[in-house]
C-alpha cells in the first residue's frame, strides 16, 4: 500500500490522483452481487491492511474504506473533500458509494459498480 501512496503523492493534481487511484482499485477489487450476501461476515473487516492483502471481491463499503485511505494519505484530499453516499440497486438493496470533490466539482466513483458496467463518474443505482 505504500508503494501506491507514494505514487499517488508525485501526482500533479487531484484529478491525477483520483484517476490513479480509481484505475488500482479497478484492478485489485470488484463488486458481486451474491458474494455480497454469501460473505456478509466480511462487511465488518475494519483493518485497512487487511482488506489491502485481499483481492478480488470486497464491499462496497470495505472498497470505500480503501479508497478513503489511499486518497488521504496521498496528501491531495482531506475529509471534507469526500462524502459517502448511499443509493439503492434495483431500488431494494443498499450500496455505498463515494463522492470526491475536484476542484469544486463533485465526482461520482463507484468501484464496486465497475463490474458491472458503472464508468467513472457515475454510480450503481436502479437497475444497474
Amino acid at each position: 500500500m505504500q508503494e501506491v501512496v507514494a505514487d499517488l503523492r508525485r501526482s500533479q493534481s487531484q484529478e491525477e490522483c483520483l484517476r490513479k487511484a480509481y484505475a488500482v482499485m479497478i484492478d485489485k477489487y470488484h463488486g458481486n452481487r451474491i458474494q455480497t450476501g454469501l460473505k456478509l461476515y466480511e462487511v465488518l473487516i475494519r483493518d485497512v491492511e487487511k482488506l489491502w492483502d485481499k483481492n478480488g471481491f470486497l464491499h462496497c463499503t470495505n472498497i470505500n474504506y480503501v479508497l478513503r485511505t489511499l486518497l488521504i494519505k496521498s496528501g491531495h484530499f482531506t475529509e471534507d473533500e469526500l462524502m459517502l453516499r448511499w443509493a439503492f440497486i434495483w431500488y431494494v438493496s443498499p450500496h455505498q458509494y463515494l463522492q470526491v470533490r475536484v476542484d469544486h466539482v463533485w465526482i461520482s466513483i463507484d468501484v464496486w459498480g465497475y463490474e458491472y458496467g458503472v464508468p467513472y463518474g457515475e454510480y450503481s443505482h436502479g437497475f444497474h
